[in-house]
């Protein structure tokens, strides 16, 4: 059996985004569970804000098409995603929104359908992200992506991590593996 294959990104792109190290570490837990592990980073594909007439008279920009690629070539996402006013990113809400749209002779969503995912969240606030958390997994779930229960929310990030990248808490470490790890043994028991 092939092993799993996990796209992972933050919805973020800041220069020493938290969301960017929280999942490298959930990463590092799904390629020790086995998994096949591409980390993404979407300062490297940049897009427009989506926008019907745009995409009508302009067509689907070539990021939007190369990132919807790399969604269906894989089973899993490791999402971390940061919190913007109590929600979703701009970026990871727009990110979302390219790769849902249908190309000709495309079932819509086609991008979504069959992935498993998990989140996590960093913040500097006191409850880690956990109301962003809440609109990405409405989000993921109404489009067909079967979301796991386990997530990880870390507050008060800027003193979380240390200088390699890893949580100071090892709990916390832990936890955080554990959810990529739980997310690449799903993917082989669904495949089995």
């Amino acid at each position: 059996m092939a092993q799993p294959k996990i796209l992972a990104f933050a919805g973020s792109t800041r220069q020493g985004s938290y969301n960017a190290q929280l999942v490298r570490i959930a990463a590092s837990g799904a390629r020790q569970a086995g998994a096949d592990v591409t980390i993404l980073d979407l300062k490297e594909y940049p897009l427009p804000i989506f926008e019907e007439d745009l995409e009508r008279e302009q067509g689907t920009p070539s990021n939007a098409t190369k990132l919807k690629q790399l969604f269906f070539d894989h089973d899993g996402l490791l999402i971390a995603s940061p919190e913007y006013n109590s929600s979703i990113s701009p970026l990871l809400k727009n990110t979302i929104d390219w790769v849902s749209r249908a190309a000709e002779g495309e079932a819509p969503v086609a991008a979504y359908a069959g992935k498993v995912a998990v989140l996590m969240s960093a913040s500097p606030g006191g409850l880690g992200g956990l109301r962003g958390l809440v609109h990405v997994r409405s989000i993921l779930g109404n489009i067909g992506v079967t979301m796991l229960p386990d997530q990880v929310a870390i507050s008060q990030a800027y003193e979380a991590f240390d200088t390699d990248g890893n949580l100071k808490e090892a709990r916390k470490q832990t936890q955080v593996e554990s959810l990529g790890s739980t997310l690449a043994a799903t993917i082989a028991k669904l495949r089995a």
